[in-house]
């Protein structure tokens, strides 16, 4: 019988990317299994994030539910941030943990737990080997049409208030050719949708096979275009600072590029961005914004707001609104903000009361939620093609796929019709998602809804 792996992922795509190459090293190693079930584990792991407040704690918290799995002979993990910022703590505090590794050292767990055996010790690795970890994971196994690739580590911005470059260390990318090989491989499984990974994905700089050149974002998106069976590519997270000419053009050049774009602005206020660190102004994030609908007027637009920064003001807080109301986004992430250990912003004196910042983000949600409507609303009557993923999550006896605009899209339909494109009429639009009918494709029309080209 097959060992099992339980793993629990916390945060963001790329740490989903990193569970499911745990997944694939523990198999290709030592035969693991994934479950759900955490009773008939083996092994548990807990692969967590940092940038939510209190998430040590929450670990920690995780870790003392499964504690008494041990008396059956399970072994425990702790990845991903958290593990990288506590290290050797993690085990001092919770000493029935077997191993802790960090994002860069996933590649290693065969190996740390053998030692855990071997050694009759707790093993600890939150290493930076830079890309060793992805030349040693084996090939993916994927089940469905849409896969994560991860094309870079780390961040080199080193926003005031982001613990990221802390817990993942620097920029360091993979080289042109082994991004191009994995999502080769991956169409061949029948793949037809990539989402390209990095904590900061469009300064992504590869080195272009043994020679001197590098390939910049929008080379490697033209070259993932070039793969057979690849049908659309989607890309997170993006820094408004590398937005280059070349990228925005490649909106123009590569219609395999989907029309959605989650670019991060955090705030409004000038004198906010700069003590965030972030690098640019809101008028030039407009005008970024304003370039790439220029050339896909569809283009539905996503971003993370940090409300409450330290020093934040009224007026801070109104020229927020007023970049949300001049770029009209489909979707957000906020959030109050809460300082990370380690971080600039952390020091940073903060007098305004919670109440207020609560007020404030909930204005802005309310906001945000209000377009999110209003943009359903104006899908309705227009027919999209929509990339079928599975059965729906409300209902499993009907299918659901993603829109271009990554809106989720429920319908009655062939199970056949799961990992194809399928044009689909818009019937109706819900709080987040839409209702669609199959339509024919020589009846397929697409028009560009009102409220997102205004």
């Amino acid at each position: 019988m097959s060992k099992k792996v339980f793993i629990k992922t916390f945060g963001c795509q790329m740490n989903e990317y990193d569970s499911d190459k745990m997944a694939d090293v523990l198999h290709a190693a030592q035969g693991y299994e994934p479950t759900q079930n955490v009773d008939e584990a083996d092994l548990i792991l807990f692969n967590t994030c940092s940038v939510r407040e209190k998430a040590q704690e929450k670990v920690f918290s995780d870790l003392g539910r499964v504690k008494h799995l041990k008396a059956k002979g399970v072994k425990i993990g702790v990845g991903g941030c958290v593990a990288s910022q506590e290290g050797e703590a993690i085990i001092a505090r919770a000493p029935y943990v077997d191993i802790v590794f960090g994002p860069q050292t996933l590649h290693r767990l065969p190996e740390m737990l053998n030692d855990r055996e071997r050694l009759d010790r707790p093993q600890v690795d939150i290493s930076f080997p830079e890309i060793e970890k992805f030349d040693h994971l084996p090939p993916a196994r994927v089940e469905g049409a849409t896969a994560f690739v991860s094309i870079m580590e780390g961040c080199s911005k080193y926003c005031s208030y982001c613990v990221v470059p802390y817990t993942r260390g620097e920029e360091v990318n993979r080289p042109l050719d082994d991004v191009l090989v994995e999502i080769a491989g991956l169409a061949d499984q029948g793949v037809r949708e990539v989402t390209l990974l990095g904590q900061n994905v469009n300064a992504y700089r590869g080195r272009m096979g043994d020679t001197a050149e590098i390939a910049d974002f929008a080379l490697l998106i033209e070259y993932v275009a070039e793969i057979p069976g690849i049908e659309r590519i989607r890309y997170t997270t993006s820094h408004p600072n590398e937005f280059t000419p070349r990228l925005i053009e490649a909106y123009a050049k590569v219609p395999q590029l989907v029309s959605h774009l989650h670019l991060p602005v955090q705030h409004g206020s000038d004198r906010i961005l700069m003590a965030m660190k972030r690098g640019y102004t809101a008028m030039e994030y407009k005008s970024t914004v304003r370039k790439l609908r220029a050339i896909r007027p569809e283009l539905a637009l996503s971003s993370d707001f940090i409300v409450g920064f330290p020093g934040e003001t009224d007026e801070d807080f109104a020229k927020m609104m007023k970049l949300i109301d001049d770029c009209q986004f489909d979707n957000s992430f906020s959030f109050i903000f809460s300082p990370r250990p380690g971080t600039p912003a952390a020091a940073l004196q903060d007098d305004t009361p919670h109440a207020v910042k609560l007020a404030r983000l909930q204005t802005l949600q309310r906001v945000i939620d209000g377009n999110v409507r209003r943009f359903g609303d104006a899908l309705v009557g227009t027919t999209q093609c929509v990339l079928v993923e599975g059965a729906s999550r409300k209902d499993a006896n009907e299918l659901m796929g993603r829109t271009a605009c990554n809106r989720v899209v429920n319908f009655e339909g062939d199970a056949r019709l799961v990992g194809q494109m399928a044009d689909l009429r818009i019937t109706r639009s819900l709080a987040y998602t839409l209702r669609g009918e199959v339509a024919t494709r020589e009846s397929s029309t697409v028009p560009v809804p009102a409220a997102l080209a205004a």
